[in-house]
């Protein structure tokens, strides 16, 4: 039987929720974003888990669409693209509103869909070796669902750079443009998620939600529609005349029709 995409440890009040698919740097597909979606529920419902740490196994944190999932989606049309960008977008959501304090453990790679599970957490802390990329436009797609986390942690000028530029940038970067909190050497990552944690754990369980609730209340948080017009817009792309040419260039591992020379 294969192991499961994500793998789930309650130690005393902290759930460590863990993307196993090592073999691919964790890249999405839709099993496993199926899997989060239930893993996150049950966490969601379970007064034993105070706080949920999301973290990647092996050597990347998550690099984004799986290789063998672009290829299936390549061969659909926009309806069949829509109703999968919509699950991607329930993750996200359902990540970004959980009633539980969240902390993003970030190593490795952290590309496209894996910056957007590092923009719904609450608290990031990375590893100063870790990666980061936007890589959408350079397969002729947008960074669409995950969008509004990002930009929400980003703000709107950091966005209006890596969005278009598909620039791969640093810990450091990431840490001065608000995607992570802090960085910290690989060696010490895991005792400052601990720290973190223990400073969670002193709060109440109702006033944290309630909290977290407060700032989506006060802040530009991304509503329903625009979650719903989000994954239309990367499914029009997907199927469109550039997202095929680009994702066929991508797994061809040549240039796409745009790019000079």
């Amino acid at each position: 039987m294969a192991e499961s995409p994500v793998l789930v440890d309650l130690d005393g009040a902290v759930a460590t929720v863990t993307l196993n698919r090592p073999a691919v740097h964790n890249a999405f597909d839709e099993g496993m974003i199926a899997e989060l979606i239930a893993v996150l529920g049950r966490l969601a419902a379970d007064p034993a888990a105070r706080c949920v740490v999301l973290r990647g196994a092996g050597k990347s944190f998550c690099a984004g669409a799986d290789l063998g999932w672009m290829k299936r989606m390549a061969g659909f049309g926009e309806a069949e693209n829509l109703a999968d960008a919509r699950g991607l977008a329930e993750l996200m959501h359902l990540l970004d509103t959980l009633p539980k304090p969240t902390v993003a453990l970030v190593h490795g790679a952290a590309y496209g869909g894996g910056v957007g599970l590092v923009a719904c957490c609450d608290i990031a802390i990375a590893d100063e070796g870790a990666r980061f990329c936007l890589s959408e436009v350079r397969l002729g797609l947008i960074p669409a669902v995950i969008g509004p986390y990002v930009g929400g942690a980003t703000g709107a000028r950091a966005a209006r750079r890596y969005f278009q530029t598909a620039e791969v940038f640093d810990a450091e970067r990431a840490r001065r443009l608000g995607l992570v909190h802090e960085t910290a050497p690989a060696a010490t990552l895991d005792a400052a998620a601990d720290a973190v944690a223990t400073a969670l754990l002193k709060g109440a369980p109702g006033a944290q939600a309630a909290a977290k609730a407060l700032v989506a209340d006060v802040t530009d948080r991304p509503p329903a529609g625009l979650r719903d017009e989000m994954a239309r817009r990367i499914a029009a792309l997907r199927a469109g005349a550039e997202g095929r040419e680009g994702v066929a260039a991508f797994l061809e591992k040549r240039k796409p029709g745009w790019r000079p020379g």
